[in-house]
Protein backbone atom coordinates (compact mmCIF):
# COMPACT_ATOMS: atom_id res chain seq x y z
CA UNK A 1 0.00 0.00 0.00
CA UNK A 2 2.95 2.30 0.83
CA UNK A 3 4.42 1.76 -2.43
CA UNK A 4 1.05 2.58 -3.99
CA UNK A 5 0.45 5.64 -2.86
CA UNK A 6 4.49 6.71 -3.39
CA UNK A 7 3.98 6.19 -7.08
CA UNK A 8 0.68 8.02 -6.95
CA UNK A 9 2.62 11.14 -5.15
CA UNK A 10 5.13 10.75 -7.39
CA UNK A 11 3.21 10.64 -10.64
CA UNK A 12 2.46 14.58 -11.43
CA UNK A 13 6.46 14.62 -11.57
CA UNK A 14 6.65 12.51 -14.31
CA UNK A 15 4.57 14.18 -17.57
CA UNK A 16 5.80 17.54 -18.91
CA UNK A 17 3.31 20.15 -18.98
CA UNK A 18 2.16 21.90 -22.16
CA UNK A 19 2.09 25.33 -21.65
CA UNK A 20 -1.32 26.90 -22.41
CA UNK A 21 -1.60 30.43 -24.68
CA UNK A 22 -3.21 32.34 -21.95
CA UNK A 23 -5.04 31.84 -18.51
CA UNK A 24 -8.78 32.61 -17.92
CA UNK A 25 -9.83 33.99 -14.93
CA UNK A 26 -13.54 32.94 -13.71
CA UNK A 27 -16.01 33.51 -10.99
CA UNK A 28 -19.49 31.37 -10.47
CA UNK A 29 -22.44 33.48 -9.78
CA UNK A 30 -24.80 32.79 -6.92
CA UNK A 31 -27.08 29.67 -7.95
CA UNK A 32 -30.01 32.33 -8.14
CA UNK A 33 -29.43 36.52 -7.71
CA UNK A 34 -31.44 37.80 -5.26
CA UNK A 35 -30.52 41.06 -4.38
CA UNK A 36 -29.04 42.51 -7.61
CA UNK A 37 -27.49 46.08 -5.81
CA UNK A 38 -24.96 43.57 -4.04
CA UNK A 39 -24.33 41.51 -7.36
CA UNK A 40 -23.12 44.79 -9.30
CA UNK A 41 -20.96 45.47 -6.27
CA UNK A 42 -19.27 42.37 -6.61
CA UNK A 43 -18.94 42.15 -10.26
CA UNK A 44 -17.09 45.65 -10.31
CA UNK A 45 -14.78 43.78 -7.55
CA UNK A 46 -14.18 41.03 -9.35
CA UNK A 47 -13.33 43.48 -12.17
CA UNK A 48 -10.80 45.44 -10.25
CA UNK A 49 -8.61 42.17 -9.09
CA UNK A 50 -8.50 40.57 -12.68
CA UNK A 51 -11.03 38.56 -12.89
CA UNK A 52 -12.81 38.17 -16.60
CA UNK A 53 -15.81 36.21 -17.09
CA UNK A 54 -18.86 35.06 -14.77
CA UNK A 55 -20.27 31.52 -15.40
CA UNK A 56 -24.18 31.35 -14.87
CA UNK A 57 -26.43 28.67 -14.07
CA UNK A 58 -29.06 29.60 -16.77
CA UNK A 59 -31.76 26.92 -15.58
CA UNK A 60 -34.40 25.12 -17.78
CA UNK A 61 -36.56 24.78 -14.93
CA UNK A 62 -36.92 28.63 -14.65
CA UNK A 63 -37.10 29.24 -18.37
CA UNK A 64 -39.63 26.75 -19.27
CA UNK A 65 -41.55 26.42 -16.14
CA UNK A 66 -44.66 27.81 -18.13
CA UNK A 67 -45.08 25.22 -20.62
CA UNK A 68 -43.48 23.73 -24.04
CA UNK A 69 -41.56 26.33 -25.88
CA UNK A 70 -42.71 29.13 -23.31
CA UNK A 71 -39.80 30.78 -22.69
CA UNK A 72 -38.92 33.41 -19.95
CA UNK A 73 -35.97 35.35 -20.39
CA UNK A 74 -36.42 38.17 -18.46
CA UNK A 75 -33.91 37.19 -15.22
CA UNK A 76 -30.82 36.50 -17.39
CA UNK A 77 -31.82 40.10 -19.41
CA UNK A 78 -30.95 41.80 -16.07
CA UNK A 79 -28.20 39.28 -15.02
CA UNK A 80 -26.66 39.47 -18.61
CA UNK A 81 -26.71 43.17 -18.55
CA UNK A 82 -25.19 43.44 -14.86
CA UNK A 83 -22.12 41.43 -15.80
CA UNK A 84 -21.54 43.31 -19.23
CA UNK A 85 -21.80 46.72 -17.53
CA UNK A 86 -19.27 45.34 -14.99
CA UNK A 87 -16.87 44.53 -18.73
CA UNK A 88 -16.97 40.81 -17.94
CA UNK A 89 -17.43 38.10 -20.13
CA UNK A 90 -20.64 35.84 -19.96
CA UNK A 91 -20.43 32.32 -19.43
CA UNK A 92 -23.65 30.38 -19.40
CA UNK A 93 -24.38 27.26 -18.18
CA UNK A 94 -27.18 25.20 -19.89
CA UNK A 95 -28.15 23.67 -17.06
CA UNK A 96 -30.40 21.09 -17.71
CA UNK A 97 -30.63 19.90 -13.97
CA UNK A 98 -32.47 20.95 -11.00
CA UNK A 99 -31.18 23.51 -8.09
CA UNK A 100 -31.27 22.06 -4.77
CA UNK A 101 -30.81 19.09 -3.00
CA UNK A 102 -26.85 19.19 -3.29
CA UNK A 103 -24.00 20.55 -1.42
CA UNK A 104 -24.21 24.18 -1.36
CA UNK A 105 -27.38 24.68 -2.75
CA UNK A 106 -29.36 27.52 -1.82
CA UNK A 107 -32.27 27.67 -4.10
CA UNK A 108 -34.99 25.24 -5.40
CA UNK A 109 -35.50 25.34 -8.96
CA UNK A 110 -37.11 21.84 -9.86
CA UNK A 111 -36.73 20.74 -13.58
CA UNK A 112 -40.24 21.69 -15.88
CA UNK A 113 -42.54 19.37 -14.43
CA UNK A 114 -44.57 19.37 -17.53
CA UNK A 115 -40.96 17.36 -19.02
CA UNK A 116 -42.45 14.15 -16.62
CA UNK A 117 -45.74 13.90 -18.66
CA UNK A 118 -44.24 14.85 -21.78
CA UNK A 119 -43.97 11.56 -23.60
CA UNK A 120 -46.99 9.62 -22.22
CA UNK A 121 -48.58 9.25 -25.35
CA UNK A 122 -45.53 7.34 -26.34
CA UNK A 123 -45.73 5.16 -23.95
CA UNK A 124 -43.41 6.99 -21.69
CA UNK A 125 -43.69 7.23 -18.38
CA UNK A 126 -42.34 9.72 -15.66
CA UNK A 127 -40.51 6.48 -14.09
CA UNK A 128 -38.79 5.52 -17.53
CA UNK A 129 -37.42 9.12 -17.36
CA UNK A 130 -35.60 9.09 -14.21
CA UNK A 131 -32.67 7.29 -12.90
CA UNK A 132 -33.95 4.26 -10.09
CA UNK A 133 -31.07 3.40 -7.94
CA UNK A 134 -29.98 -0.34 -6.68
CA UNK A 135 -32.31 0.64 -3.68
CA UNK A 136 -34.86 1.51 -5.55
CA UNK A 137 -35.39 4.98 -5.68
CA UNK A 138 -36.16 7.51 -8.25
CA UNK A 139 -33.74 10.76 -8.63
CA UNK A 140 -35.94 14.10 -10.45
CA UNK A 141 -32.80 15.99 -10.25
CA UNK A 142 -32.11 15.36 -14.01
CA UNK A 143 -33.67 13.44 -16.52
CA UNK A 144 -32.10 9.47 -17.13
CA UNK A 145 -29.58 8.98 -20.08
CA UNK A 146 -31.53 6.31 -21.01
CA UNK A 147 -34.71 8.44 -21.97
CA UNK A 148 -31.96 10.78 -24.61
CA UNK A 149 -34.12 9.73 -27.51
CA UNK A 150 -36.88 11.75 -26.30
CA UNK A 151 -35.50 14.33 -24.50
CA UNK A 152 -32.71 15.57 -26.87
CA UNK A 153 -34.83 17.37 -28.29
CA UNK A 154 -35.97 19.46 -25.72
CA UNK A 155 -32.45 20.41 -24.68
CA UNK A 156 -32.28 20.99 -28.40
CA UNK A 157 -35.00 23.70 -28.36
CA UNK A 158 -33.87 25.07 -25.06
CA UNK A 159 -30.57 26.26 -26.41
CA UNK A 160 -31.85 26.64 -29.90
CA UNK A 161 -34.09 29.53 -28.02
CA UNK A 162 -30.70 30.55 -25.71
CA UNK A 163 -29.05 31.52 -29.05
CA UNK A 164 -31.88 33.10 -30.58
CA UNK A 165 -32.43 35.74 -27.91
CA UNK A 166 -28.86 36.39 -26.80
CA UNK A 167 -27.37 36.51 -30.39
CA UNK A 168 -26.61 39.96 -30.09
CA UNK A 169 -24.49 39.04 -27.15
CA UNK A 170 -21.67 36.72 -28.48
CA UNK A 171 -18.86 38.83 -27.79
CA UNK A 172 -19.49 39.01 -24.73
CA UNK A 173 -19.95 35.62 -24.23
CA UNK A 174 -16.49 33.54 -23.79
CA UNK A 175 -17.74 29.95 -23.70
CA UNK A 176 -20.81 27.97 -23.24
CA UNK A 177 -21.05 25.53 -20.45
CA UNK A 178 -23.24 22.39 -21.03
CA UNK A 179 -24.95 20.13 -17.88
CA UNK A 180 -25.01 16.66 -18.46
CA UNK A 181 -25.97 15.25 -15.07
CA UNK A 182 -26.73 15.84 -11.91
CA UNK A 183 -25.31 19.51 -10.45
CA UNK A 184 -24.00 20.11 -13.85
CA UNK A 185 -21.85 17.89 -14.14
CA UNK A 186 -21.12 14.34 -16.43
CA UNK A 187 -21.92 11.75 -14.08
CA UNK A 188 -24.73 9.50 -12.69
CA UNK A 189 -26.29 11.04 -9.18
CA UNK A 190 -24.71 8.03 -7.45
CA UNK A 191 -24.11 10.29 -4.19
CA UNK A 192 -27.48 12.84 -4.36
CA UNK A 193 -30.37 13.24 -2.26
CA UNK A 194 -32.85 10.21 -3.43
CA UNK A 195 -30.97 7.45 -1.71
CA UNK A 196 -30.61 9.43 1.91
CA UNK A 197 -27.25 8.57 4.05
CA UNK A 198 -26.60 5.50 2.50
CA UNK A 199 -24.51 6.89 -0.11
CA UNK A 200 -23.71 10.09 1.59
CA UNK A 201 -19.90 11.37 1.65
CA UNK A 202 -17.56 9.33 1.91
CA UNK A 203 -19.38 6.07 0.64
CA UNK A 204 -19.05 3.77 -2.11
CA UNK A 205 -21.96 5.44 -3.50
CA UNK A 206 -25.37 3.83 -5.45
CA UNK A 207 -25.61 2.50 -8.86
CA UNK A 208 -28.53 3.91 -11.04
CA UNK A 209 -28.92 1.62 -13.52
CA UNK A 210 -31.99 -0.06 -12.12
CA UNK A 211 -34.70 1.71 -14.39
CA UNK A 212 -36.44 -0.37 -17.17
CA UNK A 213 -34.80 1.56 -19.80
CA UNK A 214 -31.60 1.02 -18.49
CA UNK A 215 -32.19 -2.80 -18.09
CA UNK A 216 -32.92 -2.84 -21.45
CA UNK A 217 -29.93 -1.48 -22.88
CA UNK A 218 -27.68 -3.23 -20.73
CA UNK A 219 -29.31 -6.72 -22.02
CA UNK A 220 -28.74 -5.32 -25.05
CA UNK A 221 -25.33 -4.36 -25.02
CA UNK A 222 -24.77 -7.84 -23.42
CA UNK A 223 -26.66 -9.53 -26.36
CA UNK A 224 -24.38 -7.30 -28.64
CA UNK A 225 -21.50 -8.62 -27.37
CA UNK A 226 -21.66 -12.25 -26.78
CA UNK A 227 -24.40 -12.82 -30.13
CA UNK A 228 -25.21 -16.26 -28.13
CA UNK A 229 -26.55 -16.92 -24.48
CA UNK A 230 -23.95 -19.89 -24.26
CA UNK A 231 -21.08 -17.93 -24.82
CA UNK A 232 -21.60 -15.38 -22.24
CA UNK A 233 -22.43 -18.67 -20.18
CA UNK A 234 -18.98 -19.86 -20.69
CA UNK A 235 -17.86 -16.10 -20.27
CA UNK A 236 -19.19 -15.45 -17.32
CA UNK A 237 -19.72 -18.82 -15.72
CA UNK A 238 -23.33 -19.04 -15.18
CA UNK A 239 -26.65 -20.81 -16.59
CA UNK A 240 -28.68 -18.58 -18.07
CA UNK A 241 -31.16 -19.52 -20.63
CA UNK A 242 -32.19 -16.08 -22.42
CA UNK A 243 -30.49 -12.31 -22.46
CA UNK A 244 -34.26 -11.14 -20.69
CA UNK A 245 -32.75 -13.26 -17.34
CA UNK A 246 -29.87 -10.42 -17.03
CA UNK A 247 -29.84 -7.55 -14.26
CA UNK A 248 -27.48 -5.14 -12.91
CA UNK A 249 -26.00 -6.56 -9.18
CA UNK A 250 -29.09 -7.30 -7.26
CA UNK A 251 -26.90 -6.27 -4.26
CA UNK A 252 -24.43 -3.81 -4.73
CA UNK A 253 -22.86 -4.01 -1.29
CA UNK A 254 -21.76 -7.64 -1.90
CA UNK A 255 -20.74 -6.76 -5.59
CA UNK A 256 -18.12 -4.24 -4.39
CA UNK A 257 -17.04 -5.52 -1.80
CA UNK A 258 -16.48 -9.16 -3.09
CA UNK A 259 -14.00 -7.35 -5.32
CA UNK A 260 -16.85 -8.93 -8.55
CA UNK A 261 -16.10 -5.18 -10.16
CA UNK A 262 -12.70 -6.22 -10.82
CA UNK A 263 -12.35 -10.39 -10.61
CA UNK A 264 -15.28 -11.38 -12.51
CA UNK A 265 -16.40 -11.46 -16.48
CA UNK A 266 -20.24 -10.51 -15.47
CA UNK A 267 -18.91 -7.77 -13.05
CA UNK A 268 -16.32 -6.06 -15.61
CA UNK A 269 -19.14 -6.47 -18.34
CA UNK A 270 -21.61 -4.65 -16.25
CA UNK A 271 -18.90 -1.77 -14.89
CA UNK A 272 -17.91 -1.07 -18.71
CA UNK A 273 -21.11 -0.96 -19.91
CA UNK A 274 -22.60 1.78 -17.59
CA UNK A 275 -19.32 3.55 -18.09
CA UNK A 276 -19.39 3.52 -21.85
CA UNK A 277 -23.53 4.56 -21.45
CA UNK A 278 -22.56 7.76 -20.02
CA UNK A 279 -19.74 8.63 -21.99
CA UNK A 280 -22.18 8.01 -24.98
CA UNK A 281 -24.60 10.04 -23.37
CA UNK A 282 -21.84 12.96 -23.10
CA UNK A 283 -21.11 12.53 -27.05
CA UNK A 284 -24.63 12.89 -27.82
CA UNK A 285 -25.16 16.07 -25.58
CA UNK A 286 -21.88 17.91 -27.20
CA UNK A 287 -23.15 16.86 -30.39
CA UNK A 288 -26.75 17.98 -30.08
CA UNK A 289 -25.01 21.65 -28.14
CA UNK A 290 -22.76 21.61 -31.42
CA UNK A 291 -26.01 21.87 -34.16
CA UNK A 292 -27.90 24.01 -31.40
CA UNK A 293 -24.76 26.73 -31.70
CA UNK A 294 -24.04 25.83 -34.76
CA UNK A 295 -25.31 29.59 -36.42
CA UNK A 296 -25.29 33.02 -34.04
CA UNK A 297 -23.07 31.59 -31.35
CA UNK A 298 -21.10 28.71 -34.00
CA UNK A 299 -17.87 30.55 -32.99
CA UNK A 300 -18.02 30.05 -28.83
CA UNK A 301 -16.27 27.30 -27.22
CA UNK A 302 -18.17 24.37 -25.71
CA UNK A 303 -17.45 23.01 -21.86
CA UNK A 304 -18.28 20.32 -19.85
CA UNK A 305 -18.12 19.34 -16.25
CA UNK A 306 -16.51 16.04 -14.59
CA UNK A 307 -16.71 15.49 -10.43
CA UNK A 308 -13.24 15.45 -9.08
CA UNK A 309 -14.95 12.26 -6.58
CA UNK A 310 -11.52 12.09 -4.77
CA UNK A 311 -12.91 9.77 -1.72
CA UNK A 312 -12.60 5.52 -1.59
CA UNK A 313 -9.41 6.09 -3.82
CA UNK A 314 -6.88 4.75 -0.98
CA UNK A 315 -8.84 1.73 0.10
CA UNK A 316 -6.70 -1.13 0.54
CA UNK A 317 -9.65 -3.15 0.10
CA UNK A 318 -11.93 -4.52 -2.91
CA UNK A 319 -14.12 -0.58 -2.08
CA UNK A 320 -11.44 1.01 -3.77
CA UNK A 321 -12.02 3.80 -6.71
CA UNK A 322 -15.97 2.71 -5.96
CA UNK A 323 -17.03 5.89 -5.18
CA UNK A 324 -15.61 7.10 -9.30
CA UNK A 325 -17.33 3.51 -10.51
CA UNK A 326 -20.72 4.40 -9.13
CA UNK A 327 -20.59 7.65 -10.97
CA UNK A 328 -19.37 6.08 -13.63
CA UNK A 329 -16.53 7.97 -14.03
CA UNK A 330 -13.90 4.78 -14.75
CA UNK A 331 -14.06 1.30 -15.79
CA UNK A 332 -12.54 -1.62 -13.62
CA UNK A 333 -12.11 -3.55 -16.42
CA UNK A 334 -7.79 -2.46 -16.92
CA UNK A 335 -5.35 -1.95 -14.15
CA UNK A 336 -5.47 2.22 -13.29
CA UNK A 337 -2.07 3.34 -14.38
CA UNK A 338 -0.25 6.53 -15.77
CA UNK A 339 -1.18 5.32 -19.41
CA UNK A 340 -4.55 5.78 -18.87
CA UNK A 341 -5.07 8.69 -16.98
CA UNK A 342 -5.44 5.95 -13.67
CA UNK A 343 -8.92 5.47 -15.02
CA UNK A 344 -9.78 8.64 -16.64
CA UNK A 345 -8.71 8.32 -20.09
CA UNK A 346 -12.19 7.78 -21.78
CA UNK A 347 -13.85 10.45 -20.04
CA UNK A 348 -10.89 12.67 -21.14
CA UNK A 349 -10.80 11.57 -24.56
CA UNK A 350 -14.60 12.72 -24.88
CA UNK A 351 -13.28 16.31 -25.03
CA UNK A 352 -10.41 15.16 -27.45
CA UNK A 353 -13.31 13.61 -30.08
CA UNK A 354 -13.89 17.03 -30.68
CA UNK A 355 -10.12 18.55 -31.45
CA UNK A 356 -10.79 18.78 -34.88
CA UNK A 357 -14.12 21.22 -34.55
CA UNK A 358 -13.21 25.22 -35.31
CA UNK A 359 -14.68 25.95 -31.99
CA UNK A 360 -12.82 23.39 -29.82
CA UNK A 361 -14.52 21.77 -26.29
CA UNK A 362 -13.22 22.78 -22.87
CA UNK A 363 -12.87 20.13 -20.01
CA UNK A 364 -13.38 21.32 -16.62
CA UNK A 365 -12.71 19.65 -13.22
CA UNK A 366 -12.99 20.33 -9.90
CA UNK A 367 -11.14 19.63 -6.61
CA UNK A 368 -7.82 22.08 -7.36
CA UNK A 369 -8.25 23.12 -3.42
CA UNK A 370 -7.95 19.58 -1.82
CA UNK A 371 -5.29 17.53 -0.18
CA UNK A 372 -4.63 13.84 -0.25
CA UNK A 373 -6.00 12.39 2.94
CA UNK A 374 -5.18 8.92 2.82
CA UNK A 375 -5.75 7.80 5.99
CA UNK A 376 -8.77 9.80 7.10
CA UNK A 377 -12.45 8.04 6.81
CA UNK A 378 -12.60 9.64 3.09
CA UNK A 379 -9.43 7.42 1.67
CA UNK A 380 -8.70 10.70 -0.11
CA UNK A 381 -6.50 11.64 -2.94
CA UNK A 382 -7.80 14.44 -4.39
CA UNK A 383 -4.46 16.33 -5.08
CA UNK A 384 -3.47 13.28 -6.75
CA UNK A 385 -6.32 12.90 -8.63
CA UNK A 386 -6.34 16.46 -9.77
CA UNK A 387 -2.89 16.11 -11.32
CA UNK A 388 -3.90 12.69 -12.75
CA UNK A 389 -6.75 14.40 -14.64
CA UNK A 390 -4.46 17.57 -15.45
CA UNK A 391 -1.88 14.94 -16.85
CA UNK A 392 -3.75 12.99 -18.65
CA UNK A 393 -5.86 16.19 -20.52
CA UNK A 394 -2.49 17.34 -21.60
CA UNK A 395 -1.22 13.97 -22.69
CA UNK A 396 -4.53 13.62 -25.14
CA UNK A 397 -4.08 17.99 -26.07
CA UNK A 398 -7.46 19.00 -24.04
CA UNK A 399 -8.06 21.72 -23.07
CA UNK A 400 -8.40 21.95 -18.70
CA UNK A 401 -9.66 24.28 -16.45
CA UNK A 402 -10.16 23.95 -12.69
CA UNK A 403 -12.48 24.71 -10.04
CA UNK A 404 -12.38 24.58 -6.26
CA UNK A 405 -15.09 21.53 -4.81
CA UNK A 406 -16.41 23.72 -1.87
CA UNK A 407 -16.74 27.68 -1.55
CA UNK A 408 -14.87 27.19 2.09
CA UNK A 409 -11.87 26.00 0.81
CA UNK A 410 -11.11 29.28 -1.21
CA UNK A 411 -11.84 31.35 2.35
CA UNK A 412 -8.58 29.42 3.45
CA UNK A 413 -5.23 30.48 3.01
CA UNK A 414 -3.70 26.61 2.27
CA UNK A 415 -6.79 25.94 -0.18
CA UNK A 416 -4.81 28.48 -2.54
CA UNK A 417 -1.34 26.91 -1.97
CA UNK A 418 -3.10 23.97 -3.22
CA UNK A 419 -4.64 25.62 -6.26
CA UNK A 420 -1.19 27.37 -7.29
CA UNK A 421 0.56 24.00 -6.45
CA UNK A 422 -1.99 22.65 -9.44
CA UNK A 423 -1.13 25.72 -11.71
CA UNK A 424 2.80 25.61 -10.93
CA UNK A 425 2.25 22.19 -12.26
CA UNK A 426 1.05 23.85 -16.12
CA UNK A 427 -1.13 20.96 -17.43
CA UNK A 428 -5.01 23.70 -16.25
CA UNK A 429 -5.43 26.79 -18.15
CA UNK A 430 -7.97 28.33 -16.30
CA UNK A 431 -9.75 28.40 -12.91
CA UNK A 432 -13.39 29.33 -12.15
CA UNK A 433 -13.88 29.91 -8.46
CA UNK A 434 -16.99 28.80 -6.63
CA UNK A 435 -18.17 31.16 -5.70
CA UNK A 436 -18.29 35.09 -6.33
CA UNK A 437 -18.97 35.92 -2.68
CA UNK A 438 -15.55 34.14 -1.84
CA UNK A 439 -12.86 36.42 -4.07
CA UNK A 440 -14.85 39.88 -3.28
CA UNK A 441 -15.10 40.16 0.32
CA UNK A 442 -11.59 41.50 1.20
CA UNK A 443 -10.48 38.13 2.78
CA UNK A 444 -8.05 35.50 1.44
CA UNK A 445 -9.94 34.16 -0.92
CA UNK A 446 -9.87 37.73 -2.90
CA UNK A 447 -6.15 38.44 -1.95
CA UNK A 448 -4.68 35.30 -2.98
CA UNK A 449 -6.95 34.79 -6.17
CA UNK A 450 -6.17 38.53 -7.28
CA UNK A 451 -2.48 37.68 -6.45
CA UNK A 452 -2.58 34.10 -8.70
CA UNK A 453 -4.46 35.73 -11.87
CA UNK A 454 -1.33 38.74 -12.11
CA UNK A 455 1.23 35.86 -11.56
CA UNK A 456 -0.54 33.41 -14.18
CA UNK A 457 -1.29 36.16 -16.64
CA UNK A 458 2.22 37.49 -16.70
CA UNK A 459 3.84 34.01 -16.94
CA UNK A 460 1.29 33.15 -19.62
CA UNK A 461 1.90 36.53 -21.70
CA UNK A 462 5.66 35.78 -21.39
CA UNK A 463 6.37 32.23 -22.46
CA UNK A 464 6.09 30.48 -25.73
CA UNK A 465 3.52 28.27 -26.52
CA UNK A 466 4.83 24.45 -27.58
CA UNK A 467 4.13 24.04 -30.92
CA UNK A 468 1.82 21.98 -32.19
Amino acid sequence: MRSILFMLLLYPLLLCPLTAKTFSANVMAPLQVEDRAEFRQQLTMARQIGVEGVSVDVWWGLVEQAGDQQFNWQYYDNIFADIRGAGLKIIPIMALHQCGGNVGDDCDIPLPVWIWQHYAAQGVSSADLQYQSEFGNRSTETVSLWADQWVLAQYSEFMQAFAARYAALAPDISEINISMGPAGELRYPSYNSHDGDRTSYPSRGGFQAYSALAVADFRQAMQQKYQQISQLNLAWQSAHTDFSQLMPPANGDIFIHSGAQFNTADGRDFIRWYHNALLAHGQRMLDTAMLAFNNELANIELGFKIPGIHWKIAANDNSRRSAELAAGLIASDSTYASENGFGYSGIISLAARYAAEPRGVILHFTALEMDDNPATESQSMAKSLVAWVGAEANRQQVTIKGENALAAGVTQHHGWDNIAAVFANGHYSGMTVLRLAQVTDAGPGQQRYQRLIAKLQQKMATTPAIPQ
